[in-house]
């Protein structure tokens, strides 16, 4: 499964412009040259789509179109990791840390971090 996401990473990482990719040629090099805020914006834009599908769909609309936004919503976040140097092995590995940790657990103590973080700052 990961094979594909590394696939698709590489061919992103190519598009950059600082390795060659051309805004004027690749949809990927105009969005990173466009910056983060292009970017968020197009992942908020396909994370509203995605809800927006997933509604349709609980209302007896095609659940194909959910796959299809998640897919472009997948796609626009491989292209911000990218954009800070990050690659989709990055979250696969947060996700690994967090399997076998209960959600609940696993949120207190990312509380319990800023709280002490906030309490403690380092100068």
């Amino acid at each position: 499964m990961s094979d594909t996401l590394q696939r698709l990473a590489a061919i992103i990482e190519s598009r950059k412009p600082v390795n060659g990719g051309d805004p004027e040629k690749s949809y990927v090099a105009r969005l990173l040259t466009r910056g983060d805020d292009a970017i968020l914006k197009k992942i908020g834009e396909e994370a509203t789509e995605t809800v927006m599908a997933a509604k349709d769909a609980r209302n007896g609309g095609s659940a194909d179109k959910i796959v299809s936004e998640c897919a472009d919503l997948w796609f626009h976040s491989l292209v911000l990791l990218a954009q800070f140097g990050l690659t989709p092995d990055d979250v696969l590995k947060e996700l690994s840390r967090r399997e076998g940790i209960s959600g609940i657990e696993e949120k207190a103590a990312r509380k319990d971090t800023l709280r002490e973080a906030e309490e403690n700052p380092k100068n």
